[in-house]
């Protein structure tokens, strides 16, 4: 038995509404980056995912983002074949550097402010991560980066995404997939699969559907922030998404007769 509510298709009307939440954390896996390519960086890509993020920005909305290095390095595939998975988890937590400074010069280059701060302190290239120094930014209107995981091995960046929305006292953590929102199967291989429009942390974490990793889940639902899913390949859907346009999945603990 369904204990979340499925739709096909949400069906909205153009709206000027405004954003239902005052600050979010961005989390995107690096394959986003990609864009067409097979694996690294396409130029197109993050020009318009920083044009996404400013005009979201400029609704009035502070951001913070978590960014994957999944286009670089998978740490998980790797070490399965044969790296030590602490080292494998390492260079991963480094790819996320690349890409986290990689999206501040497309932010910067359209006159976004953006700063980058890591787990692992590099200050050659991005800030060390200090959470009052991090609130300050945001409470600027600059955009945060939050790169290097949470410094430690055995973490997808699924978890410090969870943890950093929590401590930025954000009103959602919002990721961007290649799926417009959580399905009862594989969308790309089941034609009938149906989306989930609302779900409970629960729901996830009993039925192990692939929304964040159980712990990101779990630190979400302590702190009552919504998992909010969506598809961040579309031009403007980040806009509609905070604004609560568009299709997506949102997971809470406030369930839908």
């Amino acid at each position: 038995m369904q204990t979340g509510k499925v739709t096909k298709e949400k069906i909205v009307p153009m709206s000027n509404l405004a954003p239902q939440y005052k600050r979010v954390l961005l989390k995107m896996s690096g394959e986003v980056l990609m864009g067409p390519r097979e694996f690294g960086i396409d130029p197109e890509t993050i020009d318009r995912l920083a044009q996404d993020i400013k005009e979201t920005i400029e609704m009035g909305v502070e951001i913070c983002i978590v960014v994957g290095a999944g286009n670089i390095f998978r740490g998980v595939s790797v070490a399965a074949k044969g790296m030590e998975r602490v080292t494998a988890d390492y260079i991963g937590m480094l790819g996320t550097v690349m890409n986290a400074l990689a999206l501040q010069s497309a932010l910067e280059k359209i006159e976004v402010e953006t700063r980058v701060q890591s787990a692992i302190p590099m200050q050659a290239v991005c800030e060390p991560y200090v959470r009052r120094r991090a609130l300050r930014h945001l409470e600027k209107g600059r955009v945060v980066i939050f790169a290097a995981g949470s410094g430690n091995p055995f973490f997808t960046t699924d978890t410090p995404a969870a943890l950093r929305a929590t401590e930025m006292d954000c009103d959602a953590l919002i990721k961007g997939t290649k799926v417009d929102g959580v399905y009862t199967a594989d969308p790309e291989k089941e034609k009938d699969a149906q989306r989930f429009e609302t779900l409970t942390y629960l729901d996830v974490l009993t039925k192990d559907l692939k929304v964040m990793d159980a712990t990101a889940v779990s630190l979400a639902r302590e702190n009552d922030i919504p998992i909010i899913v969506f598809s961040i390949k579309d031009k403007g859907s980040f806009g509609k998404v905070v604004r609560g346009e568009g299709n997506y999945t949102i997971v809470t603990d406030r369930k839908e007769e």
